[in-house]
């Protein structure tokens, strides 16, 4: 099944804690800090995989979790580092942060791409031993991994795509040019999904040839599968506008023509200013004044024509030798340039924010950072909370608690730590 878009959400690990640790040896009963600090936690990384051609694998595994830091120990031994979680794509797929909408990575040219970097490991408490300090227990906790709920986009890698109206014979070219064997049939929509193939004109050279499906009159304001596949289009580097030019089902070719081109422009006025080559097909079944006239317009318009009868493979050497031929003019295949973050997503990164309320006389202080901050620090042991109260100024609680309202002698509780604030 072709699944070309997906949801997921990604964590990486979490740095481990130092350790608070002392040496102890038989003679040596003060033997001094010796505590280790936390692993760094797991990257989540997005590989390419080329066996690859669809998101369906995402269909059943939503949720990725990187391994955390492990703990630092005594004898200074720093904790292990958390694995990676590698997540394999297709070649062409686009990451965004599905929260803000910021691409974040271009699967197209790059193997690997870091998508949330684990947390850094914290410091064991042999780093904070000073000649005034010689017993510190406390240590650093781990910083948390990057979490995101991310919107997974995969677009075709290919140098030239087939557009046209359904059943106008775009399957029967790509059969006849390339490898690619889709279904072929008399009937609309017989190509329901974007078939490649490699087309191959002489010993190493090649093109990619992608058949775009779903491409009808409305499809640019999502008519029927529009927005489905006309994402794939974007990628191309040029366009062959398959027409049926004996209009065998009723149609005027030179209206079908205008209004995929117009189908084009409403999805992405881009798409309109690709390189086209028009391929006249079904001409054993126009009349040579259908022939003539529709010759004569595409002259008219300045764009390459070609007639053809794709079925039988008449015509289509010259197509295919012509796309090779200008291929190499056109720029490279299109690829996105990741998003930076805005000043808003970068505050919100660093955030410190505090949260202070009053219950009953009591000032309840909350803070996600703080919690993990206390959880490796002694408060009895006087040098520990010291060294807390320094962090707490740094860190503007204190003015928080002041701007609260927070007088001498009042108590402040922050989890299961309470003290009298003295300013």
């Amino acid at each position: 099944m072709f699944i070309d878009k997906a949801k997921i959400y990604v964590k990486a690990g979490n740095g481990g804690d130092g350790a608070v640790s002392f040496y102890r040896e038989k003679y040596l009963p003060s033997g001094g800090p010796d505590g280790g600090d936390g692993g760094h936690g797991g990257n989540v990384v997005f590989v390419v995989d080329t066996g690859m051609n669809t998101l369906s694998d995402f269909r059943y595994k939503r949720k990725y979790l990187a391994v955390r830091g492990e703990n630092g120990r005594s004898k200074r031994c720093s904790g292990r580092h958390g694995e990676d979680c590698e997540i394999r794509v297709p070649k062409g797929t686009l990451v965004y942060d599905d929260d803000t909408g910021r691409l974040m990575a271009d699967l197209s040219s790059v193997e690997r791409a870091v998508i949330a970097k684990g947390g850094r490991g914290g410091w064991g408490n042999q780093h904070f031993a000073t000649p005034t300090r010689q017993a510190p227990r406390f240590a650093k906790p781990g910083i948390p991994g990057e979490e995101f709920n991310l919107r997974l986009e995969l677009k075709l890698l290919a140098d030239v795509g087939l557009i046209g109206y359904p059943n106008v014979g775009k399957s029967s070219l790509i059969s006849v040019v390339s490898e690619a064997k889709p279904e072929i049939a008399n009937y609309h929509f017989t190509t329901r999904l974007p078939v490649l193939g490699v087309v191959r004109v002489a010993q190493g050279a090649s093109f990619v040839m992608a058949d775009i499906p779903g491409v009808i009159e409305g499809a640019g304001t999502g008519v029927g599968l529009g927005f489905e596949f006309l994402r794939h289009v974007e990628r191309c580097r040029m366009l062959v506008h398959v027409v049926d030019v004996s209009g065998s089902e009723g149609r005027d070719p030179i209206t079908d023509f205008d209004t995929i081109n117009r189908e084009l422009a409403v999805f992405n006025p881009a798409l309109a200013e690709l390189p086209m080559v028009v391929a006249g097909n079904k001409a054993d079944l126009a009349t040579d004044e259908q022939l003539a006239a529709f010759r004569a317009e595409m002259e008219a318009r300045g764009l390459p024509y070609f007639e053809m009868m794709a079925a039988i493979a008449q015509g289509t050497d010259e197509l295919v030798k012509h796309l090779a031929a200008r291929l190499p003019e056109l720029p490279p295949i299109k690829e996105y340039e990741p998003e930076p973050l805005t000043m808003a997503e970068l505050d919100a990164e660093a955030d410190h924010t505090v949260k202070v309320t009053r219950e009953d006389g009591v000032y309840f202080v909350e803070a996600d950072w703080l919690l993990n901050t206390m959880r490796t620090i002694d408060l009895d042991d006087y040098d520990a909370l010291q060294y807390f109260q320094r962090l707490l100024q740094r860190a503007g609680v204190i003015d928080a608690l002041v701007a609260a309202g927070v007088q001498e002698g009042d108590t402040v509780s922050m989890y299961d730590f309470e003290f009298d604030f003295v300013y």
